[in-house]
C-alpha cells in the first residue's frame, strides 16, 4: 500500500502570522516577512508530525492510495480521516491496463476515524492477481481555522518546539513534547487487524 499527498498545502493557507504572535516575535518591522519561509517549513514539518502520528489530515487536500488487496471486499477502510469525497477509483491489471470504476458502483462512508469505500453492491470489484487499486481522494477538516482547537495548538506548539531547538542536534529522533503527546492523544486510531477489517 502506498499513500501520495498529489496536491501539497499552499504557503498562504499556512497560518504563519499566528505563530509569529505564538512566538511572540516583534512585528512592524520591514524585515517582518524575513523568517517566514523558515516559519513554514517548521509549520509543515509539524503538521506532518501530527499527521503522521494520529492519521488525521489537518488542512484538506488530494491523496492517491494504491493498493494490491481489499482487507475486506464488504468494505475498505481509508488510510487517513477525515475524507471529504471520493474522487475515482480505478483498478489496473498486472500489464497495466487500467478501468476507472463507475462512481455509482462505490459509496464513501464517512467516519472520523476509519472512512471506508464501500460497494453499492454485495462486494468490491477483485483486484486481479498482480494488479492494483488506485483511490484518489480529498482528505482533511478544511482550511486552518476548521481544525479543531486541540490539534491547531498541538500544531503551534511542535513547531515551537523545533524552532527553539532548530540548533540542537542531540534531540533522540522522534522527540515529541508531553504537551503535544497530551493534546493529540484522543485523535490517534485504534488499528484493530483480527476479525473483520476494521483497520
Amino acid at each position: 500500500m502506498m499513500l501520495v499527498e498529489e496536491t501539497a498545502v499552499p504557503a498562504e493557507a499556512l497560518p504563519v502570522a499566528e505563530f509569529k504572535a505564538h512566538l511572540r516575535l516583534g512585528t512592524g518591522f520591514a524585515d517582518d516577512s524575513l523568517q517566514d519561509q523558515v516559519l513554514q517549513s517548521f509549520l509543515r514539518a509539524a503538521m506532518a508530525a501530527i499527521e503522521s502520528r494520529t492519521g488525521k489530515i489537518l488542512i484538506t487536500r488530494d491523496f492517491s492510495w494504491s493498493l494490491t488487496a481489499w482487507r475486506a471486499a464488504e468494505a475498505q477502510a481509508l488510510p487517513v480521516a477525515p475524507v471529504d469525497q471520493l474522487i475515482e477509483v480505478s483498478i489496473m491489471d498486472r500489464l497495466g491496463e487500467e478501468t476507472l470504476l463507475d462512481p455509482e458502483s462505490y459509496w464513501l462512508e464517512k467516519d472520523s476515524q476509519r472512512p471506508r469505500l464501500r460497494p453499492r453492491g454485495a462486494f468490491l470489484p477483485s483486484i486481479p492477481t498482480g494488479g492494483t487499486c488506485e483511490v484518489v481522494f480529498t482528505a482533511g477538516f478544511g482550511p486552518w481555522s476548521a481544525i479543531p482547537a486541540d490539534l491547531a495548538q498541538a500544531v503551534m506548539l511542535l513547531a515551537s518546539h523545533y524552532y527553539e531547538y532548530r540548533d540542537n542536534q542531540s534531540l533522540s529522533a522522534g522527540c515529541m513534547p508531553f504537551g503535544v503527546t497530551s493534546l493529540i492523544e484522543r485523535y490517534k486510531t485504534v488499528r484493530l487487524f483480527a476479525g473483520g477489517g476494521a483497520a
